[in-house]
Order: structure tokens, then C-alpha cells, then sequence
């Protein structure tokens, strides 16, 4: 990623190689004198004199130094102070290097006299504090690098006299705030490193007089989060990098104030959710880099939206992302590489790769891609072809027939058009610990074809539906299952389920509130699981029950006549949250012994019988109009079935599955004590069909979910 080559954005040329060649002078014992490639802060490169006395254990500066020196390096030495007379006559120096010494104060480094001094190197010595004017005889000093010290207080005007200053250093020391006043003597400042202090806020308007600022790096600081106005004033800011800090979401609305950002790098952050608008109209962005989050679990809706320039997006190594939402990316028309490789991803959905039209390259190795409908993207001959970084090494998971094959070798015939809805296992904890009087949100996303609804059940059994506000609970449209304040009530074992027509799947998850013990199920909680029959027909039965608890892994049987035969036992799962099943295709006039079970030790049963198929008995009140029309009707029917070679029509017909969807009309026609009512309907209707007629039932299965 660019935000860690700071010097792509000054230009530096570091693919050229100049090998260093001997500079024939007078030089000091055990140093070694060459003439060296040499980079300004500026990037403008020069052949330095160059004399290098690292690691000789040095406790003062070596005499008779060349004057014609321009880099002196004394890396790694015991040098804990430096006299201005023993730099004298060195008026061509313009890189000092003290780095790795033993410098307790500034005070220690008596050096003004030094016109041509651009780059100071300080890193890796003792030095806890900087007073007031620290430097102020260097003023025409670009670089000066202060990383690795014992740092813990910076005087306000400590970098007074520095007005010619491009890069400040402040990597890795103990300074606990970034004080504004710092900055009001560095004009010309273009990067600012401050990562790896144990800063946790940034303040408001901190960094509004650097102006010039082009690159900030806040890396590694345990920075909580970044208020509106932190970064006010930024216009010229290209790049900055947070990573490695407690983060839990996206700094939006700091991030807008950086009209001018091209590179942002968020990694490894303990963010969740990417949500809509995160990243929404930042102009000039050419890359992203959302990689190494352990918490990530989804990327929202609208997430990326209007990015004219982003060219390059990372979203890499995070375990537990396992949803990218079909419409995730809007407006990403340059979008070029995009680097998902080493998450939970089953898959990619198809609108997702066509929103990007200028798409070449894409990374998804290491992840269980589903192969069953969702990537038939990957096939489709009316797709722009889309190279696949590190194809050998992208496999199918699912389903178990295309297991490990080749993304790329699985034809688009192979993948159906719809599939199941999965919820990934690595978005959902089986058990998570909270305190008394926290939020707590509960993350659940699916991708299927078509696109799964989200329910969530909780302890009580009670079924919550996005967009339900109840008590302290809260679902949103997403999927995600908010509790507010929890208490001990809301222990327990919590369901969420994903559906589409296919099918459904589910996961559960208990949760403990601290001082409450484990969630049980009560014996008056189960007393309340009784099963009730609320109407019944000839092939059809309405059954409801009511429940205290959540069970996801409940299931209704039902057998025929008291049967022992397998052949006639049927069962059915019933998804968590469901209070009632209409039971369809039963035979008329028959005796079921239907059961509810809720658990190994908890099984409610009734026993009904359907209601026997009743054939029309003609009635002396019949019109010889409805009698010729019903003579047709079946005189229709023989013909029909002396066209299949048969001779008799068989009543058992009505008795197929296939036959039980009844109009109003139809049933009126099967049962005489209703023929006058259906009589009346049709002559003040003219004959119409009533308006109240609709199906019994519809249902292709055995059982209905019906509420």
C-alpha cells in the first residue's frame, strides 16, 4: 500500500542503484570515507562525501574530519554530547546522523553554526524532554528525526526557529498529548509522524496550522475515536494512516474535512461494521486499506459511494468478514484491483462486480467461496472477463460436489440460480459475556439468491422482525439485534435465522450477563409448550402453540392410524420463533396423532381426525339450468378420461394432493347445506365469482409456517 511509501509521494527514486566509490582523503581512524548516493529532503540527488563511523563504540566525535564532508554517520556509538568547535570548519555538512547514542538533553548537542545542516538524526537516544528552542540554531534544518526516545514532555515552542523544517519525527517515544502549540513555528511542514505514543484523543483543530501538511501518521497511538473537528484545517492533506489503534468505526465525519485525501489507511482497527456512507464522496481517493481487522464482520449497504477516483481497494486478512453486501460499492468508476483474499467470504455477489465496470483484477484465494449460485459471475459469458489474482489458489468450498475445484474451472451450467441462505459461522459467537447495563449488538448477515429476510428469536421465544422496537430490544433493517442497557432478564439463548423461498438457516448464540447465572429453562416454561388444534378439514390442520423459550431446534411428527411403520411417520423441522404450522396434504377422514417437540425431555401431542370428503346429494329445489350445467361438467370429465383409455371416472381424484386447492364456490358445490347460500351469491352477483373467494391452501409441502 502507498501509506507505508511515503517516498513514492515525494518522488524519491529508490529503483536507481549508484554503487559508492572511495573518496582518496586524509580519513579518520577506523572510519571509512567513499563518496555516496545521497537523496534531499526534496528528493534531489546528489553524490555525497560521505564519512561513516558506525558502531566503533565512540564516546566523542573522531578528529580531522574532511572538510569537504557532507554526511557524517555516527550511528551506534556511546556519543552522549557534541561541541559546536568539534564540527567546526564542516560549513559543506548536510547530513548528521547521532542516531543510536546516548543523548540524555538537547542541551548536550551545542550545535548552531551550521548553515547547510538539512537532515538531524536523533532516533534511539535518552532524551525525555525538548525545551523551549531546542533547535533553534539549525534554521535551515528539513528532516529531523526524534523517533525511539524517552520523550514524555515537549515545551510549546520547543521547534522555534525551524521555519524551514518538511519532516518531524515523533515515532515511538512516551508523550501522552499532540499539543497544537507545537506547530505554530513549522510553516512548511509536509510530514508528521506521531504513531506509537500513547495518545488516546486527538483534539479539536489540533493540527490547523499545518497548512503544508501533505502526510500524518497517527499509527499505533490506542486512539479511541476521532471527533468531527480533529483534523480542521488538513486542505492539503494526501495521505494519512491510523493503523493499529482502538478505532471502533469509520471517522466519517473527520474524514470529510480532507478535501484533498488520496491514500487512508485504517487497518487493523477493531471496527465491525463498514456502514452506509462511510467513505461516501471523498473525491480525490485513489486507494483503501481496510486489512487485519479482527472484528470486521460486514461491509453495509451504500459503504463506498461516490469514489470517482479509487483505483485500488484492500479489504485482506480479516476472519471474521464473511458479508459484502450485494450493493455495497455505488459510483466506484475507476476501481481497477480489488483485493479480498484471506477473509470469511463465501462468496461475491454478482451485482457487486458488475457495479464496477472498470474492474481487471480481483483477489479472493483463502476464502470458503461457495460455488452453488452466488459466483456465477466467474462463467457468465455476458460479464466482462475479471483476472483472478493467485487462481490456483482460489478453491470452492461448497457445495460438496464442486469441493475443491478451481473457482475458475467451474463452468456457469454447473451453478444453479438460487440457493440457500448461509450464515457464517465466523460472524456468529456461540457465547458472548457482557456487563450488567452495557449495549450489545448482535451481528447476523446471510447471502443467497434471492436475497434471505433476517428474523432474530430471543429467550422468551419471541420472534423480532427488522425495524421491531421491543423493551430493549431493537432490530435493524441489516440484520443486527440491538439490546440496550442489558439486565439479567436478557440471558439467555438467542436465534438468528435467515430465509428466502429455498430454504433457511440458523444460528444461536447464549448470552451471560455478569452476576446472573446461565439461562434455564424453568418447568413452568415448559408446561407452556402445549400443542392446539385451532381448525381442521379434510386434508388440512391448523395447529399453534405457545412458548416461553427459545428452542431453535424444534420439530413437529405426525402419524397416520397409530401406525408403527416408518413409511408412514413424517417430520419437519420448524424454525425458531414459530408459534404455529398449517399441516397439509393429510388424508380425508383419518386419525393423526400430531407431536410438538421442543427437546429431548419436552413433547406435546394431539390427536384429530379430518373431516370426511362430502359428494354433492341433488335436492328437488335445483333448476334444471344448474342441473344441465353440472351434467356437462361431468360429462366433460368422462370424455377426458375415456380419451386416457379408462371407462369409469374415479372419485379418488379430489383425493390427490394436487386437487385440494377449493374455492368458495367449489366447496358449496361438495357440501348441499351450503347450495342455497352459494345459490343467492350467484344471482345477486349475475353469476360472477363471489369476491370473498380464495384458496384454502397453496403450499407445495406437507407443513406451512403460518405465523
Amino acid at each position: 500500500m502507498v501509506f507505508v511509501h511515503i517516498h513514492l509521494l515525494f518522488g524519491v527514486a529508490s529503483s536507481l542503484v549508484i554503487h559508492s566509490i572511495p573518496w582518496k582523503v586524509p580519513c579518520p581512524h577506523q572510519c571509512v570515507c567513499q563518496i555516496k548516493p545521497w537523496y534531499s529532503p526534496q528528493s534531489v540527488y546528489r553524490e555525497a562525501p560521505t564519512v561513516d563511523c558506525n558502531d566503533l563504540l565512540l564516546t566523542q566525535l573522531p578528529t580531522s574530519l574532511p572538510p569537504e564532508t557532507q554526511t557524517l554517520r555516527l550511528q551506534s556509538n556511546l556519543i552522549s554530547s557534541v561541541d559546536q568547535s568539534e564540527l567546526q570548519g564542516l560549513a559543506n555538512l548536510t547530513e548528521l546522523d547521532l542516531s543510536h547514542n546516548s543523548f540524555i538533553s538537547t542541551h548536550n548537542l551545542r550545535v548552531t553554526d551550521l548553515p547547510a545542516l538539512l537532515s538531524l538524526h536523533m532516533e534511539e537516544n535518552q532524551l525525555r524532554h525538548l525545551p523551549e528552542a531546542a533547535f533553534s540554531g539549525l534554521p535551515n534544518l528539513q528532516e529531523l528525526y526524534l523517533n525511539h526516545n524517552r520523550l514524555r514532555s515537549i515545551s510549546p515552542g520547543a521547534f522555534k526557529g525551524l521555519d524551514n523544517l518538511l519532516r518531524l519525527h515523533l515515532n515511538s517515544n512516551h508523550l501522552m498529548i499532540i499539543d497544537r502549540r507545537w506547530f505554530h513555528a513549522l510553516p512548511q511542514l509536509e510530514v508528521l509522524m506521531t504513531g506509537g505514543n500513547p495518545v488516546d484523543t486527538i483534539q479539536d483543530f489540533n493540527f490547523k496550522p499545518l497548512g503544508s501538511l501533505r502526510s500524518l501518521v497517527l499509527a499505533g497511538m490506542g486512539l479511541r475515536e476521532i471527533s468531527e473537528h480533529a483534523l480542521e484545517g488538513l486542505l492539503n492533506l494526501e495521505s494519512i494512516s491510523f493503523y493499529d489503534n482502538n478505532l471502533t468505526k469509520v471517522p466519517r465525519e473527520a474524514l470529510q474535512k480532507l478535501p484533498g485525501l488520496k491514500f487512508l489507511d485504517l487497518n487493523k482497527n477493531p471496527i465491525q461494521l463498514v456502514k452506509k456512507g462511510d467513505f461516501r464522496d471523498m473525491l480525490h481517493l485513489k486507494e483503501l486499506g481496510l486489512n487485519n481487522m479482527e472484528d470486521l464482520v460486514s461491509i453495509e449497504h451504500s459503504a463506498m459511494e461516490n469514489l470517482p477516483e479509487l483505483t485500488k481497494l484492500e479489504i485482506t486478512n480479516n476472519p471474521r468478514l464473511s458479508y459484502i453486501h450485494p450493493q455495497a460499492f455505488q459510483k466506484l468508476p475507476r476501481m481497477e484491483s480489488l483485493m479480498l483474499n484471506s477473509n470469511a467470504l463465501s462468496a461475491l455477489h454478482r451485482q457487486t462486480v458488475r457495479s464496477l465496470p472498470s474492474l481487471q483484477e480481483i483477489s479472493l484465494h483463502t476464502n470458503p467461496i461457495r460455488c452453488d449460485c452466488l459466483i456465477r459471475w466467474v462463467g457468465a459469458e455476458d460479464d466482462k472477463p475479471v483476472r483472478f489474482i493467485e487462481p490456483q489458489s482460489t478453491f470452492c468450498s461448497e457445495p460438496p460436489e464442486l469441493k475443491a475445484r478451481r473457482v475458475k474451472e467451474v463452468s456457469f451450467r454447473e451453478m444453479a440460480d438460487s440457493c440457500l441462505p448461509l450464515i457464517a459461522p465466523s460472524i456468529f459467537p456461540s457465547y458472548i459475556q457482557v456487563k450488567h447495563g452495557d449495549n450489545i449488538a448482535l451481528h447476523c448477515r446471510a447471502l443467497a439468491e434471492p436475497e434471505p429476510s433476517i428474523y432474530w428469536v430471543i429467550p422468551k421465544g419471541l420472534r423480532l422482525t427488522p425495524s421491531t422496537k421491543l423493551g430493549r430490544y431493537q432490530v435493524l433493517t441489516e440484520g443486527t439485534l440491538e439490546i440496550f442497557g442489558v439486565t439479567p432478564e436478557e440471558a439467555g439463548f438467542y436465534t438468528c435465522v435467515a430465509q428466502n423461498l429455498v430454504g433457511a438457516d440458523t444460528k444461536s448464540l447464549t448470552l451471560k450477563v455478569e452476576g446472573s447465572g446461565r439461562a434455564q429453562i424453568t418447568n413452568n416454561q415448559r408446561n407452556e409448550d402445549s400443542l392446539e388444534v385451532h381448525d381442521v378439514k379434510e386434508r388440512y390442520a391448523l395447529l399453534s402453540w405457545h412458548t416461553g423459550h427459545n428452542i431453535p431446534a424444534a420439530r413437529i411428527s405426525w402419524t397416520a392410524n397409530g401406525s408403527l411403520e416408518d413409511h408412514h411417520k413424517h417430520s419437519t423441522r420448524i424454525l425458531a420463533g414459530t408459534r404455529g404450522f398449517n399441516l397439509t396434504r393429510l388424508q380425508p377422514g383419518t386419525h393423526y396423532k400430531v407431536c410438538l417437540h421442543m427437546g429431548p425431555n419436552d413433547t406435546s401431542c394431539v390427536h384429530l381426525r379430518t373431516k370426511e370428503v362430502l359428494l354433492l346429494v341433488p335436492s328437488a329445489d335445483i333448476t334444471p339450468v344448474f342441473l344441465l350445467g353440472v351434467s356437462v361438467f361431468f360429462l366433460i370429465l368422462l370424455a377426458a378420461k375415456t380419451c386416457q383409455g379408462r371407462t369409469m371416472y374415479d372419485w379418488k381424484e379430489f383425493e390427490k394432493p394436487d386437487s385440494t386447492i377449493l374455492t368458495q364456490e367449489a366447496k358449496a358445490f361438495m357440501a348441499p347445506d351450503s347450495l342455497q347460500q352459494y345459490k343467492d351469491k350467484l344471482s345477486k352477483g349475475s353469476g360472477k365469482v363471489p369476491s370473498d373467494a380464495k384458496p384454502v391452501q397453496d403450499v407445495p409441502g406437507p407443513a406451512k409456517e403460518v405465523f
